[in-house]
């Protein structure tokens, strides 16, 4: 739980990166941006994501309390193991060497940990 929160951080940061340009945006979102307007609404966008993400798993390890059905919670990170793993196949076919050396690893790191996250939480229960 720990690497993946500490993994979406570092994420966001990197997003920050992009918006203040200090790492250009032609390298992210497989090279198809096509202006600084549209960077920042995809940049926008993947930050809410991960934010959201952290607060799953915040919620999930009863970090945030919040009487939040475990069910939901799960389902959503289910939700978000497969977005991962698309986004795996999708990072292998971006049109930026950088995207696919960095992103494709990172993606599919996050796909297996929020999935033994879900997975660990129900053998726990068994």
């Amino acid at each position: 739980m720990k690497i993946m929160i500490a993994l979406l951080t570092l994420v966001i940061i990197f997003h920050f990166t992009v918006i203040i340009r200090l790492i250009p945006y032609e390298v992210v979102w497989a090279g198809k941006l096509k202006s600084v307007n549209e960077m920042y609404a995809f940049e926008a966008a993947s930050i809410a994501i991960n934010a959201f993400i952290i607060a799953l798993l915040l919620l999930k390890a009863k970090h945030i309390k919040q009487n939040t059905s475990n069910k939901i919670l799960d389902a959503l990170l289910w939700l978000f193991v497969v977005l991962f793993a698309f986004n795996t196949v999708g990072n292998l076919m971006a049109e930026t060497l950088f995207e696919k050396l960095f992103f494709t690893p990172l993606t599919l790191l996050s796909c297996i940990l929020i999935w033994v996250i879900v997975r660990k939480d129900k053998k726990e229960k068994k």
